[in-house]
């Protein structure tokens, strides 16, 4: 047996394969899970992908995923820092009108990225 490890467009290109001979994708699932074992992909993946291949999409590249929009800008946060760092995060959030764990979520990725030598915007 050989050490191959696929990558997740190797595999993502046998189920082209696979499809393309008319396999479903729980007998494609099952020929991978033959073929490479742990590190086939779930039955479950495989047929999100059959449904892409279904219609006529065979990129087997990721998808970009957006990241939701941030609830408020950091420099409003910043500003009030500036103005008052006194303030508690719950100050903060009911002046932003946002919830106290969004001001702690964004008080840690400020401070981590001024520790990393990066300004945020």
């Amino acid at each position: 047996m050989s050490n191959f490890v696929p990558e997740s467009d190797d595999l993502r290109k046998a189920l082209i394969f696979c499809f393309h001979l008319k396999k479903n994708a729980a007998e494609s699932h099952r020929m991978l899970v033959e073929a490479y074992g742990d590190h086939a992909l779930s039955e479950a993946t495989c047929k999100r992908w059959f449904q892409r291949f279904k219609c006529n999409d065979f990129d087997v590249r990721n998808k970009e995923r957006g990241r939701p929009p941030k609830k408020f800008k950091d420099v409003k946060l910043q500003a009030i820092l500036d103005e008052d760092d006194t303030l508690s995060q719950k100050q903060m959030a009911d002046m932003l009108n946002v919830a106290q764990q969004t001001i702690s979520d964004r008080l840690k990725a400020i401070f981590k990225s001024v520790e990393n030598g990066c300004l945020m915007n």
